[in-house]
């Protein structure tokens, strides 16, 4: 059974290199705004084993005029597991915590080879793609929490 859980941030560094930067040290998997107060970091555990994380932040993207944003950073599957809806339980479990906080939007810099993915979640694109060095090619994407917007 998935189970959804808050998790520390170094939970996340492990599934951050493995998935989202090979290619670069453990340290750069460390976001400056890990332990920021209002940070969140997600995990989806199946049978004891942490299959997925996400992390939400507080942060303005400048694009946007809402006053509360919320950013998503960091968020990866281990191969073996994907489809099987963990992404998507955190994505709706963070939603719901960025609701009771009253965020009007949330954005993310998505991987333009998962942006159908945030799209089947309600997500929209902004702008044309742009390229995060070394990690490759992006699009902003982003979703109104907010229905009066």
């Amino acid at each position: 059974m998935l189970v959804i859980k808050h998790i520390k941030p170094e939970s996340t560094y492990s599934l951050r290199h493995t998935i989202l930067r090979p290619n670069q040290s453990i340290l750069q998997c460390q976001y400056p705004d890990d332990f920021q107060k209002d940070t969140v970091h997600l995990g989806a555990y199946l049978d004891g084993v942490l299959i997925s994380i996400a992390s939400f932040y507080p942060e303005k993207h400048p694009e946007f005029q809402e006053s509360k944003q919320y950013r998503l950073r960091g968020m990866a599957t281990l191969e073996a597991y994907r489809r099987q809806q963990a992404a998507t339980s955190l994505i709706e479990r963070g939603e719901s915590l960025m609701k009771e906080r009253e965020i009007s939007l949330w954005w993310c810099n998505a991987r333009t080879n998962v942006s159908d993915f945030y799209q089947k979640l309600g997500m929209e694109q902004r702008g044309e793609v742009f390229d995060i060095e070394p990690i490759g090619p992006h699009r902003l994407m982003f979703k109104r929490l907010d229905e009066t917007q």
